[in-house]
């Protein structure tokens, strides 16, 4: 097993996806008994992702979820992950954030990303103008630096509340060009290999070689998302991955719903599995008992060298979504144990460079 570094830290990505049977209230409250057992796991922080017009999801609005498990929680870090930016003016971003941060010092993270996180229609609907805001996304995050900084108390347009506020940003990407922006502006960097998966170890590259210094962040920072499924069998772990595979094929096919209870992996679901489309999206998926996760797990970090995993495990039951986190923090434990400080330097990292 390949040496891995050693300031590895572990969190979740939640997407808030509805099972079948289960109201979206029930998601929402259980999204919440997840952080609070992720916060007793060691889970560093807990992200919601921002989309909309999904029949499946049920997180539309990061910024009051983020409140909702933040008020529910003590000590985990809580974020987007991310605002979806040119849906939205950087004013309100800041306020909303910079509220988040008075009632929760020192726990709020902002990851910003350009996607739409839905259909065109939607996206037009959210917002006429977005694709001004698309392609002004480096403008518009050092503006909402400048409203993070305490240098625009003079501004005639202010976020007060934000002000000298420490909120860090990361920049979420599924390309390159996220690489590019994020080492320039000297941030730490979420790539989407959940589902993104082609330009994964290119853009780390482009990150890593280019990467600035800034007041932000003296080194890179680096944040890989990988799909997680555990069972205490190679078994029962198939099982669950059914719900996913399902979950993928109606997206492909634009049949999409929520969340389907497991089954059996039945030919026609592993001739899905093979489909080239399929395979490409879940080349970085870690489905099976804690060994065999545990292996794959230790391989991508090496490979990867990044600095922190974000976990993405779509199951249908919430228990089983539980037990599967809870053994992945027994491998991140096992594999390496993050020490406080280290993460504390992240944490503390200036929302504005």
């Amino acid at each position: 097993m390949s040496e891995i570094s050693k300031n590895i830290a572990y969190s979740i990505l939640d997407l808030a996806l509805v099972s079948e049977g289960d109201s979206i209230s029930d998601t929402l409250h259980n999204s919440l008994k997840l952080a609070q057992q992720a916060e007793a796991f060691g889970y560093t922080r807990y992200w919601f992702a921002e989309h909309h017009n999904s029949v499946s999801i049920a997180s539309a609005s990061p910024p009051v979820l983020i409140a909702h498990v933040a008020g529910g929680t003590k000590t985990i870090r809580v974020g987007s992950g991310g605002i979806m930016l040119p849906n939205h003016a950087p004013l309100i971003v800041a306020e909303q954030f910079g509220t988040l941060a008075a009632l929760y010092p020192n726990r709020i993270d902002m990851g910003l990303g350009r996607a739409p996180g839905t259909d065109q229609a939607t996206a037009f609907a959210i917002r006429r103008d977005r694709m001004n805001s698309v392609y002004k996304f480096p403008e518009e995050i050092q503006q909402i630096q400048q409203y993070f900084s305490t240098d625009n108390a003079q501004a005639s347009v202010r976020a007060q509340i934000a002000e000298g506020v420490d909120v860090p940003i990361y920049i979420l990407g599924s390309s390159t060009d996220s690489a590019h922006l994020a080492a320039r502006l000297g941030l730490p960097y979420a790539f989407a290999s959940h589902f993104a998966t082609a330009h994964l170890m290119d853009a780390l590259a482009i990150y890593y070689r280019a990467f600035q210094p800034s007041a932000s962040l003296k080194e890179p920072y680096a944040i890989a998302a990988v799909n997680v499924i555990i069972g205490e069998s190679e078994e029962a772990a198939e099982r669950m991955f059914t719900t996913l595979v399902r979950a993928i094929y109606g997206l492909l096919t634009n049949q999409r719903g929520r969340l389907q209870a497991p089954t059996e992996m039945t030919d026609d679901l592993r001739e899905v599995v093979r489909h080239p489309a399929v395979q490409q999206m879940l080349r970085y998926s870690f489905v099976g008992d804690k060994e065999m996760v545990k292996e794959k797990t230790a391989a991508f970090l090496a490979q990867t060298q990044v600095k922190e995993l974000i976990a993405v495990t779509n199951i249908y039951d919430a228990q089983d979504r539980v037990a599967s986190y809870r053994l992945f923090s027994e491998i991140m434990k096992e594999l390496y144990i993050t020490p406080k400080s280290d993460t504390e330097t992240l944490n503390k990292i200036p929302a504005h460079g």
